[in-house]
């Protein structure tokens, strides 16, 4: 049985898991062509998140720079930042009802999107927040409900970061691909989990 919550003491002192496999970025048009071909190609439950670059003071907000998908281990980060928008490309896969997506808080993310393209009108996402409640976690984060399901802890240092920056670093490549990758891995486990209760 999965506890519904995590307290911060043992979450602290959870060991911190960080991204272990390839991160490929597109600054592009045409890097992002590739890049969604790639996932396609793949075949699989894709996770999605978004970063954007934050505000530290009041009344300023900024559109969102990052989309990060992963296919298997690879993290694939989309710069909208860089292409001014959200390409042809991944607007379709972003579309496409199809190609099984994962994500955490996706109504937000899909909100921030539509600053870019208002007509964006996002098809076949799985939205892990109404997943777990349905495992009885009480968790919302991503974090925590990995820490629960992993006994590891997600390093959060990278989400204040300037995601407009003209490089991004390799600590934040990292943190930006794991995210996605997180998500299809907490599903793949509620997944099993879920077939096993059924065939108990």
């Amino acid at each position: 049985m999965i506890p519904n919550k995590i307290d911060k003491e043992e979450f602290s002192k959870l060991p911190v898991v960080g991204h272990t496999g390839n991160v490929i970025v597109a600054n592009d048009e045409q890097q992002a062509i590739a890049a969604v071909a790639a996932i396609r190609a793949a075949h699989c439950v894709v996770g999605f998140d978004t970063e954007t670059r934050p505000a530290f003071v009041k009344g300023v907000t900024y559109k969102v720079c990052l989309v990060q998908l992963s296919a298997g281990n690879t993290g694939y980060l989309f710069r909208l930042n860089l292409m001014k928008g959200i390409p042809a490309c991944l607007k379709e896969l972003l579309e496409d009802g199809s190609v099984i997506k994962v994500g955490l808080s996706t109504h937000d993310d899909f909100q921030n999107l539509h600053k870019w393209d208002e007509k964006l009108e996002p098809r076949g996402f799985i939205e892990l927040q109404h997943l777990v409640k349905g495992y009885g976690i009480a968790e919302m984060s991503l974090s925590k409900i990995y820490a629960l399901l992993f006994k590891k802890r997600i390093s959060k240092r990278q989400r204040l970061t300037n995601w407009e920056a003209p490089n991004l670093t390799d600590k934040q490549l990292a943190y930006a691909a794991f995210d996605a990758v997180a998500c299809v891995e907490i599903y793949t486990e509620l997944t099993r989990m879920g077939q096993q209760i059924i065939n108990q």
